[in-house]
């Protein structure tokens, strides 16, 4: 009697989930140490997690984690190195806190680019991809993102490019030193968790930060007065250990590769960027600060004072044997594509 072919589809699709089935069972477990460098209470840090545990489900739990905050791995300039070294398997990256060893990447911190925290993380993360291999090559990147427009906060009122002459000011990536500098500012560098000691000791005088964050880190109890519009983002990476993702079974490693995508990027900043929005609303409420809203005249004169940064990032591209404004136009497209361009 022959089996009919529909019945034998069945069985040979039947066969092929039991043998996938079978396969996913003898994975090994795995560990993986998540590094974070902010505080446990952080907006950011939720996401992390829901990322991992995301992660623990498709894996059918053979992927585990555990979660690490507030630098108890490592000093947040070191987290990329904790990455390429396996101390962390996961690892949150402010490139910009290593000037230029990561110039590609640092052309998403240039001034005046970036409206929004959600598609411009989305429209960050699909730019740097065809970057990341070759810059970041010690790591597997998994995504980028950016944190919701910041601005300067600062301890005196500032209104003009000029006004930063003579200032001592904490930025907050290579980039933006730059632009300190090339105002005659003076860049004091801190990780985000040492900035309020800096600006109470009067070591930094003002600080390129995002607004939910200044009540977090206690800035808010040593600035005054803010700038009120969007100066720079801070692009940020989340990469993986090369070693840790080469121990796993390819099924495993598949859950990785679907969980290191564009639209991840945006899942995992989405909330924070809500945060850093909302604090700008609660600065502007507080007593005791004062919102410093720029005439149209006064922006063009902060765009045309910072304009000889990207002449300086596009030298550093070049250097690195990147095409700058082939770097830029794609940069510019995917803000664009993204709906997140200033």
């Amino acid at each position: 009697m022959t089996t009919p072919r529909p019945a034998l589809r069945s069985i040979a699709c039947a066969a092929l989930l039991c043998a996938a089935a079978a396969a996913q069972a003898q994975d090994k477990p795995v560990m993986l140490k998540l590094s974070s460098w902010v505080p446990a209470q952080h907006a950011l840090n939720p996401s992390l997690i829901a990322w991992a545990e995301d992660i623990k489900k498709a894996s059918n739990g053979t992927i585990t984690f555990s979660f690490f905050p507030g630098e108890q791995l490592g000093k947040a300039f070191d987290h990329y190195d904790m990455a390429r070294d396996g101390i962390a398997d996961a690892a949150y990256v402010n490139p910009g806190y290593q000037p230029g060893r990561f110039p590609i990447f640092a052309a998403a911190s240039l001034p005046f680019q970036v409206a929004n925290a959600k598609g411009g993380s989305a429209a960050v993360d699909a730019w740097y991809r065809a970057y990341a291999a070759k810059e970041m090559k010690d790591v597997q990147f998994c995504f980028a993102f950016v944190h919701d427009p910041g601005s300067l906060h600062s301890r005196k009122k500032v209104v003009l490019p000029t006004d930063v002459k003579g200032m001592k000011v904490r930025p907050a990536t290579s980039t933006i030193g730059q632009m300190v500098t090339a105002l005659g500012g003076t860049n004091v560098q801190s990780s985000a968790p040492e900035a309020r000691d800096m600006l109470e000791r009067g070591v930094a005088d003002a600080i390129t930060f995002p607004w939910g964050s200044l009540g977090l880190f206690g800035i808010d109890k040593v600035v005054t007065y803010h700038i009120d519009t969007p100066l720079y983002v801070t692009p940020f990476v989340w990469v993986l250990s090369k070693d840790k993702i080469a121990s796993m079974s390819a099924a495993q490693k598949k859950v990785i590769d679907d969980h290191c995508t564009t639209e991840w990027a945006e899942k995992v900043v989405s909330p924070w960027a809500d945060f850093e929005a909302a604090g700008r609303t609660k600065i502007g409420s507080t007593t005791g600060h004062e919102m410093v809203k720029l005439a149209p005249e006064q922006l063009d004169a902060w765009r045309k004072a910072v304009a000889p940064v990207a002449d300086q990032w596009a030298e550093s591209a070049k250097k690195a044997g990147a095409d700058p404004k082939q770097v830029l136009d794609a940069l510019h497209q995917s803000l664009v594509k993204y709906k997140s361009a200033l």
